[in-house]
């Protein structure tokens, strides 16, 4: 296992009553009730959360390796993404859909933007080899409407 070298920054968090409770940040800007996925609870779920937090940071990494590319990124550009909980082998496990939309951007050179990123955003780095990861190119408003991932 990797040690960091430097410390960026440490998200800190108090959660208590799990899926069904609370979980607030140290500095008060999460302040988020849980629900358990399926159930009429008010609250948000972790799945929910970890989607969020790696479609944000992914953005990031593209806007980094773009950077690198001398390219610029369309000011519309998004990640749906979708985490999955489920049971394999008789233990809770996830599953990860990241859908990129990067319209305008021709599909070759956005393929290898978000293959750059997959490789240096550090949730696809924690999940890589862990979880089932598939990702989705949407560079055109063809792609998007169609479902049809670019070749």
């Amino acid at each position: 296992m990797a040690q960091l070298e430097t410390v960026l920054y440490t998200g800190k968090t108090h959660t208590s009553g799990g899926r069904d409770g609370a979980s607030r940040s140290s500095d008060g800007r999460l302040d988020v009730r849980l629900s358990s996925p399926g159930t009429p609870g008010s609250g948000t779920n972790p799945e929910q959360l970890f989607a969020a937090g790696w479609s944000a940071c992914f953005i990031g990494a593209l806007k980094a390796e773009a950077a690198k590319m001398n390219l610029a990124v369309p000011a519309d550009l998004a990640i749906d993404a979708e985490v999955d909980l489920g049971v394999t082998d008789g233990a809770y496990g996830l599953a990860a859909r990241l859908n990129v939309t990067l319209l305008g951007v021709e599909p070759e050179v956005a393929k290898r933007l978000v293959d750059a990123a997959h490789q240096t955003c550090p949730y696809s780095r924690a999940t890589r080899g862990n979880i089932d990861v598939a990702i989705k190119v949407i560079a055109s408003r063809t792609d998007q409407t169609s479902g049809k991932q670019p070749k």
